[in-house]
């Protein structure tokens, strides 16, 4: 027999529990083996016991019923437990879910590709026109004559205009280059490009019309004697397709090449991470191209070319091994036109022999005549881990294209005064299986200001990075050296305070960007390694020239002192020996003569 639950004094039931007054209570009926339950209450109803109270106090209030009946199978909403509020169902929500573009994700998250204020978004707009400008003509050979024009339309509205002598846009590909997010020719191939994922110009169109209404518009023609094509394009965000306002054969005095104009809302400001800044940036990484500048409210500038050779063509290669992924794997092995493991491994990939493809079949475990297709997810992570064992060589590297020491140097020459320059390209490296280099550049003296902290132009594939400085692994790498065993001053943690200019360039077929804005690069412990061996290099020969400029200076002053006193020894010489003054006049001007040919022996 159950011992009857005891109900203690204090186990009152919670004041949100108590039913409310005019609320009809059902009567509980008595738990069977409990004495205490058949008990009457002073209204003739049995008093409810411990275990039923307990009961009563979680039991909730059932839900009104509405005047129409849902169906039985299933209700819309659900009653919730907090107080009424209606919850979702399964199928409702799924009845809200669609399909969201790339265009429409990016009209609201527009930060991400550099358009987050007024200001970068007018320099983003250019940079990315100028950027497709560049590749099109070194691509085509021809040596690139650009044109950048910016006309202030109202206090806060810009049109942009951006021409190139390329060689142009065949009529067919036009709506789709400007009015299309994630369309292009670089993402998929592995060699040196300012592009890389074919959002940038499309992009600037698409900020344009969100922030003015107006169409982006395109004159493109692809060679003398050939119609030029006068477009007005416009993205459909929700489909991410282009919709072609106007379409006509217009007269152009360019023999081939093409012309951007965007209308937008910006600020235009100088001075540093503004659009003359990186004009000159841009003519400084680029030596083989003139531009003519055309900035609100100023006369046109003129960057001539520093050079009349286009740099040397990068060559596109395979992927890596060494920079695959397991899921990368899996997909290349199944698409491969291949029939057995080991011609698919040197088919696909860089740098695989068949002696290599046989030791990463060995240490799979798994046959070279292995049918690809048929390899198991198992398989592959075996076969994924073996190719991180052995040894293969490193990537070829004529997919990438470096400005080079000759050309650095003569792009500082041409836009900086100084009295002193340096320039280093280190040997290729990899990260990732991408292969990857280095440069670095110097100019130190001259007009350059002396009291502040040196001047970093970061560049990646030849583009100028003017935000997110203290983000990028060039500023981190800088920030990590001890300047001032190179002869310069420098606070704990900041830059050198010297008349500097460091001129820094990554070249890789896949720069790592922190963000889709292109603006600093990832710190990878290989890139960061070639950073700081390069900074060091031409740490130390800046270091020389500090030190003979400072002997030179210390010389120079202590002929100074003995040039003020050769007058003064001519007297005390004649004074003792009696000469005449005509002796004397002698002496001093061989004495002067000594001291000139010293300083010009050194």
């Amino acid at each position: 027999m159950m011992k009857p639950l005891k109900l203690r004094r204090n186990n009152r039931i919670p004041a949100k529990a108590k039913p409310a007054a005019d609320a009809a209570i059902p009567p509980v009926p008595p738990l069977s083996g409990n004495p205490k339950s058949s008990k009457k209450s002073s209204t003739g109803e049995p008093k409810p016991g411990p275990r039923q109270l307990r009961l009563m106090e979680v039991k909730p209030e059932p839900a009104p019923q509405a005047a129409a009946e849902r169906p039985a199978s299933v209700p819309e909403t659900l009653p919730a437990r907090d107080g009424g509020r209606r919850r979702e169902t399964a199928e409702s929500m799924a009845s809200r879910q669609r399909e969201i573009s790339v265009s429409e994700f990016f009209t609201k998250n527009r930060h991400l590709l550099g358009f987050d204020n007024p200001q970068k978004a007018l320099l983003t707009a250019i940079k990315e026109a100028v950027d497709n400008s560049l590749d099109a003509c070194e691509e085509a050979g021809i040596l690139p004559t650009m044109r950048v024009d910016i006309l202030q339309l109202a206090e806060d509205r810009f049109r942009i205009a951006v021409e190139d002598n390329g060689p142009g846009i065949v009529k067919a590909q036009i709506p789709k280059i400007f009015g299309k997010l994630l369309y292009g020719s670089k993402f998929h191939t592995l060699k040196q490009a300012r592009g890389q994922q074919g959002i940038g110009i499309s992009a600037a169109g698409m900020y344009g019309l969100l922030t003015t209404g107006k169409s982006i518009v395109v004159t493109s023609r692809t060679g003398a004697g050939k119609p030029a094509h006068y477009y007005e394009i416009q993205i459909d965000t929700r489909k991410n397709t282009p919709q072609i306002i106007n379409d006509k054969v217009v007269d152009w005095e360019a023999p081939h090449g093409t012309r951007v104009e965007i209308e937008l809302v910006g600020t235009y400001k100088k001075g540093r991470r503004s659009v003359d800044d990186y004009v000159r940036q841009t003519a400084i990484a680029n030596p083989h191209c003139e531009i003519f500048y055309t900035a609100p409210g100023a006369e046109p500038q003129h960057f001539p070319r520093a050079s009349e050779t286009l740099p040397p063509e990068p060559r596109e290669i395979k992927p890596h091994p060494y920079g695959v992924e397991l899921g990368v794997l899996i997909r290349m092995l199944k698409e491969t036109p291949a029939r057995q493991l080991s011609v698919a491994l040197q088919r696909d990939f860089s740098r695989v022999s068949d002696r290599v493809a046989q030791e990463i079949c060995n240490a799979a475990q798994l046959k070279p005549n292995a049918n690809p297709h048929a390899i198991a997810v198992s398989e592959a992570e075996r076969l994924y881990r073996a190719i991180n064992s052995v040894k293969i060589m490193s990537p070829p590297t004529n997919c990438l294209s470096p400005i080079g020491e000759e050309q650095i140097l003569a792009g500082l020459k041409k836009e900086l005064e100084a009295s002193f320059y340096t320039a280093i390209t280190r040997a290729p490296a990899v990260y990732r299986g991408n292969p990857f280099q280095v440069e670095v550049g110097m100019a130190y003296g001259g007009s350059l200001p002396a009291e502040e902290l040196i001047d970093i132009l970061r560049f990646a594939n030849r583009v100028p990075l003017q935000y997110q400085q203290s983000a990028c692994a060039v500023t981190k790498a800088a920030l990590g050296l001890d300047w001032r065993s190179y002869g310069l001053s420098q606070s704990k943690g900041a830059l050198p305070a010297a008349p500097m200019v460091l001129f820094v360039h990554i070249a890789s077929v896949w720069v790592p960007f922190t963000s889709e804005s292109k603006e600093a690069i990832a710190a990878y412990p290989e890139i960061m390694r070639e950073l700081r061996l390069a900074l060091q290099d031409c740490g130390r020969k800046l270091a020389a020239h500090i030190r003979a400029h400072r002997r030179a200076v210390d010389e120079e002053k202590k002929k100074s002192y003995i040039e003020l006193y050769i007058p003064h020894i001519g007297i005390a010489l004649r004074e003792i020996l009696g000469f005449s003054e005509k002796t004397e006049s002698e002496i001093v001007t061989t004495l002067k003569d000594v001291l000139e040919r010293s300083r010009s022996r050194e």
